[in-house]
């Protein structure tokens, strides 16, 4: 199984639409015997919360979010957790919302060594 996620703090390597996450959002990654949870903010997002399962190097969690002006939103969200070359996670996702019209693909990774910036590379 690939490395745990307990404790790791990711971000996007790319923006997406407007009001969404964005580079400037953060992802604090929880893991416990099959579980997986995360705490989110920043950019547009005000406060977001993740939770689901892990199998292998599979995730499959629902997420739930306030935005800064006020609306929520919510989701589903299948990832594939990828073990980049330096070292850090790279999660590669296919999202839907659940509250509203629209999905996408998207890409997070953790955040460079005790540094707060993330890659601009595109996977």
């Amino acid at each position: 199984m690939p490395r745990s996620l307990d404790g790791l703090v990711l971000a996007p390597v790319a923006d997406q639409a407007p009001g969404q996450v964005g580079t400037r959002t953060r992802f604090t990654y929880h893991e416990k015997d099959g579980e997986i949870w995360a705490e989110y903010a920043g950019g547009d997002v005000a406060r977001g919360y993740l939770v689901g399962t892990r199998e292998g190097d599979r995730l499959d969690f629902r997420y739930v979010q306030l935005k800064q002006d006020g609306t929520t939103s919510s989701g589903h969200c299948a990832s594939t957790v990828v073990e980049l070359p330096d070292g850090r996670v790279r999660l590669e996702e296919r999202w839907e919302w659940e509250s509203q019209a629209g999905g996408g693909t998207s890409v997070v990774e953790q955040v460079g060594r005790g540094v707060d910036q993330v890659t601009d590379s595109a996977p």
